[in-house]
């Protein structure tokens, strides 16, 4: 039942995400978005979906499962760890292309909702195992709601935001 709450949510953050990428062009995917000749040094769609892409793998491996298939690789970590800044990219060199960080991101996301329908509800009960977040998460139930609800939608606001900053209006 908890894992079903959890994929709830996530399943809306997910389309949430799918709606957001409507009408984006490869070649905008990774670019800063321009208002009035200034750039906007905000979060574009290459760096969330990137980012967010990052997680599920996490939330399948702490339910038991084998995440081998969406883990991401090293330059994948690099590029969209925390601790990454989000840049412009013009010339389309420095982020993968915008089907190669879109299909990861879906089968991710995917692989994490199918990983919380079949969990035990006891799963999800077990201290955090993340120190670091412990302290705001104390359950893996808590992270992984946080991580497949509040997290998505947080950097979904930005997409939001990019998309309207770029002429591409409301999801």
């Amino acid at each position: 039942m908890i894992g079903s709450m959890i994929a709830d949510s996530a399943k809306l953050s997910v389309g949430y995400a799918e709606r957001l990428i409507e009408g984006v062009q490869p070649d905008q995917f990774a670019r800063f978005a321009e208002v009035g000749g200034t750039k906007i040094e905000s979060n574009h769609p290459a760096f969330v979906l990137g980012h967010l892409s990052l997680y599920p793998c996490r939330i399948v491996e702490d339910l038991g499962g084998d995440s081998s298939a969406i883990k991401p690789s090293a330059k994948y970590d690099a590029l969209f760890s925390p601790a990454a800044t989000c840049l412009d990219d013009p010339e389309g060199k420095l982020y993968p292309p915008m089907e190669e960080i879109a299909q990861k991101f879906f089968t991710a996301h995917q692989a994490a909702i199918e990983a919380l329908l079949q969990a035990d509800d006891a799963a999800f009960k077990v201290e955090n195992p993340n120190e670091k977040m412990r302290g705001k998460f104390a359950t893996k139930g808590a992270m992984h709601a946080f991580y497949l609800g509040g997290h998505i939608m947080i950097h979904m606001g930005q997409i939001s935001a990019w998309r309207r900053a770029m002429g591409l209006g409301k999801a």
